[in-house]
């Protein structure tokens, strides 16, 4: 039986806990919260046994194999890094890290310790993604010479997802202060995974980002909002190929949608989150002449918290691993170091 503990018991804590509660194998037995109604709440919800305010008194006192890490970002290193310190295998929420130093540190710690280390990437559950991934590995649209991504959310003018000026969950990831890297860390992190384990690493980025007045002064409860809303980067990858990322919080009309498209000198792909995360879309062979596109089923995938547990079990870790957060986070990075010079930055 694999032992779990959560850090953070806020709104995407109860994905995790929901997932780990299906699966055979592993048992909650810990919450941990910096607000101790919200881990008294959260545990009385889930059954679990043990309630604490601090991440390090939990690992030396709870009987925990692994922790899900699912704080504000700017905890994300040190909470892992004590698990680490300890022997535990950590799933952490995404962004990694703040940047790319503390991403790095965490990556290298995991892998000193031999412990199971996983970002959640959680996008990576769709098969659509890594049918896309394998086809473009295996040379099935030829070399990759153009793809563009976007990354699309309403919530800044929409309250299908409730008011965000009502609501701390929100509220923090609109304020630098409070941790947040804005939309760049929030989904972008997720775009620039998606569309690079699709289409191949990024070489270089000309990105910009944007803050758009939200209130009177630009506080709301006491939380600055001056973390980016809007994000397009202008991007080359390894190869060569160039293309355009774009994620936004103002999105009319849309609630979570994720589209990538793809087109080699022998093909193309489309993987839209909307259409389905089991079938993409392929213009390939004899249907290039008649622009005619073809849906292709995808084989099932395990999401991210089976891949966790399953690491833990074989000893095998799975991927997303640290590292690839790491990566990720070293894009982001130069994201904003483009966003401040107005130039071009090498990944």
């Amino acid at each position: 039986m694999i032992r779990i503990g959560i850090v953070g018991t806020g709104g995407m804590a109860n994905a995790h806990a929901g997932a780990y509660q299906r699966i055979r194998g592993c048992k909650l037995v810990a919450a941990c919260d910096i607000v101790p109604k919200r881990a008294r709440d959260f545990a009385k919800k889930y059954g679990i046994a043990d309630v604490y305010t601090d991440a390090e008194e939990m690992l030396d006192d709870a009987p925990v194999d692994a922790i899900s890490v699912v704080t504000s970002d700017d905890a994300h290193c040190p909470v892992s890094l004590a698990a680490i310190r300890r022997g535990k295998h950590v799933l952490c929420e995404k962004p990694l890290a703040v940047d790319y130093p503390e991403a790095r540190k965490m990556a290298a710690a995991a892998k000193r310790k031999g412990v199971i280390n996983m970002v959640n990437l959680s996008y990576r559950n769709s098969a659509a993604i890594h049918k896309a991934h394998d086809l473009v590995a295996g040379g099935a649209i030829g070399r990759v010479m153009h793809m563009e991504a976007s990354y699309l959310q309403s919530w800044l003018v929409s309250k299908l997802w409730g008011d965000w000026r009502k609501g701390t969950g929100w509220l923090w990831r609109l304020s630098k202060a409070h941790g947040s890297l804005g939309t760049l860390g929030d989904i972008g992190v997720h775009l620039f995974d998606f569309a690079t384990y699709g289409a191949g690493d990024i070489a270089k980025v000309d990105c910009r980002l944007k803050t758009f007045p939200k209130a009177k002064g630009d506080k709301v409860r006491g939380y600055k909002l001056d973390a980016n809303d809007s994000v397009v980067a202008t991007v080359e990858l390894a190869n060569g190929a160039i293309g355009t990322i774009s994620t936004t919080r103002w999105a009319t009309g849309y609630t979570n949608s994720l589209l990538l498209r793809i087109f080699g000198d022998k093909g193309g792909i489309v993987v839209d989150l909307d259409r389905s995360y089991s079938e993409i879309q392929v213009c390939r062979g004899k249907d290039i002449d008649k622009a005619k596109w073809r849906t292709v089923r995808c084989p099932r995938v395990p999401d991210m918290y089976h891949r966790f547990i399953t690491s833990i079990k074989t000893g095998k870790n799975d991927q997303p691993d640290f590292a690839r957060g790491a990566a990720i986070q070293r894009v982001l990075d130069a994201c904003v170091k483009s966003d401040k010079t107005g130039r071009a930055v090498r990944v």
